[in-house]
């Protein structure tokens, strides 16, 4: 019988609810599938056929560390996925801007170097809103929405971000508030399933832990095509990868690709958590 690890944080030291959904489905195909901290330094990590990393929801908070524990993996021929030079390529948000330079549409994003007075940068962009969010982010993490009208009181956000971890600065796109935003999931390259995420009343986030939801539904065609071609363009082919994006003008406009530690919402759509069982088996 083949083993993995999943890999998850201290605050989650048993996976989400979610993340578990796919352990008896690797049971079925005799993998056994065990559970470790990745910051637990006497976890036997070596032991392992592969680590799987899953809720390592706390790896932006210790960037530095997180990524000196990819690299003792992979110095130590331990198989992970994603695979090492895929994590430290999505660990910073400007991976955007290559994937933009590979043709796939993004949304329009400001990357400061210097400081910028934001309010005179929005006018001048003719952008009504923006997103100010950290280059090394989840769940939301020091993220704000401003406008032309209080792009002031996020002045000092912007200026610590641009001191710390690095900033950016993303139009604000007024469907996700109305329509809500496409997550479509891939295993091994191939597409899966996808839901739609909304955010709560008078709120512009939509990640469970600010009050946001998600649903099931099954995106047009060109949804599914444009968010392949986005996983298509990571030249380390992931065995997972989750497309963050919203329609605009009959595109999907890329707002993250997720490779290191996305919700896949396997309890979300039948046989989910089976197709993701199946593509790590056919990897083993």
């Amino acid at each position: 019988m083949k083993r993995i690890v999943c890999a998850t944080c201290e605050s989650l030291p048993n996976l989400t609810d979610d993340d578990q959904a796919v352990i008896r489905p690797l049971a079925d195909r005799r993998i056994q599938a065990s559970v470790g901290v990745w910051s637990d330094a006497t976890f036997p990590w070596l032991s392992a056929d592969a680590v799987l990393i899953r809720s390592c929801w706390d790896y932006h908070r210790r960037t530095r560390e997180f990524l000196d524990w990819v690299v003792s993996l992979e110095n130590a021929g331990v198989r992970l996925w994603n695979a090492p030079d895929a994590i430290r390529w999505n660990t910073d948000k400007t991976y955007l801007r290559d994937l933009e330079r590979k043709g796939v549409p993004v949304i329009p994003t400001l990357w400061p170097e210097t400081s910028v007075r934001l309010r005179d940068k929005l006018h001048e962009l003719g952008w009504q809103k923006a997103v100010v969010k950290p280059r090394i982010s989840a769940s939301a993490y020091l993220t704000r929405v401003t406008s032309t009208e209080d792009a002031n009181e996020a002045q000092p956000l912007f200026e610590d971000l641009l001191r710390g971890p690095g900033v950016m600065v993303q139009q604000f796109i007024d469907r996700v508030l109305t329509q809500g935003e496409w997550s479509l999931m891939f295993f091994a390259g191939a597409y899966s399933h996808a839901v739609i995420k909304t955010p709560k009343a008078g709120d512009f986030r939509v990640q469970h832990d600010h009050g946001g939801g998600e649903r099931n539904a099954e995106p047009p065609a060109y949804v599914i095509e444009a968010a392949a071609r986005a996983v298509r363009a990571v030249e380390s082919a992931p065995l997972y990868a989750r497309v963050d994006g919203v329609e605009s003008d009959g595109q999907l406009l890329l707002m993250e690709l997720e490779l290191i530690e996305p919700a896949l919402f396997l309890r979300s759509s039948p046989h989910a958590a089976e197709r993701f069982a199946e593509s790590i088996a056919a990897l083993l």
